[in-house]
């Protein structure tokens, strides 16, 4: 059995989630792939993402992954990073796409009209760099990482979700939802493998986590 596998669709930023997980878990066994079998059969599933929703879930359909994802998710320890957390919604804004529905709730994009930061200067799509997340609620991937921690973000759309899933939350000016979890599943808009020594605390506790 495969400890960890890192879901390949074309379409994450798959390499640095690797070696993000290799360094914090040498003794592990971690794989990247596509092939529904060996994702099935792993202990945990890490779900990255990045480009364009409607690619994404297109490639997703292509490769089959869709209906082993979902199983996956619903079984085992499951970390959704950047897309894989707005994939996990039932729809995004972005080119009107339906997407995988296992969280209520849709993708927006952030307004323009409403991207002024404190002293009226305006904010730029997308939101880029490094921002403070405040932990929502206790969760044991937030174990040893202090509230108000600073993780690195690139995103220009962000969920819209029922309350009681929501784990964390960052400011870009007013606070948008930038984790989530319920049962084994624990998704983040920001990228912990490029978050220096709290995302690889986050990526640490991830493997440790027995939900």
């Amino acid at each position: 059995m495969s400890e960890i596998v890192i879901v390949d669709y074309g379409m994450g930023n798959l390499r640095s989630v690797e070696k993000a997980l290799q360094q914090i878990a040498p003794l592990q066994s971690i794989k990247v792939s596509s092939n529904p079998e060996l994702i099935r059969s792993a202990e945990r599933i890490v779900f990255p993402g990045q480009g364009a929703m409607p690619d994404c879930m297109s490639e997703l359909h292509r490769l089959g992954l869709t209906d082993v994802l979902m199983e996956c998710a619903k079984n085992k320890p499951f970390l959704g990073i950047c897309l894989g957390l707005q994939m996990l919604f039932e729809h995004s804004e972005e080119g009107n796409t339906s997407a995988l529905g296992l969280f209520k709730g849709g993708v927006v994009r952030f307004k323009e009209d409403h991207l002024f930061d404190e002293d009226g200067k305006r904010l730029k799509i997308p939101h880029m760099g490094w921002n403070q997340v405040k932990q929502s609620t206790y969760h044991p991937l937030w174990k040893s990482i202090p509230d108000q921690s600073r993780f690195y973000f690139v995103h220009s759309y962000y969920v819209r979700e029922k309350e009681a899933v929501v784990m964390g939350t960052a400011d870009y000016p007013t606070a948008f939802t930038c984790a989530v979890g319920q049962d084994n599943i624990f998704a983040v808009q920001f990228h912990p493998e490029k978050s220096a020594a709290v995302g690889l605390a986050l990526l640490d506790n991830f493997v440790q986590w027995k939900p």
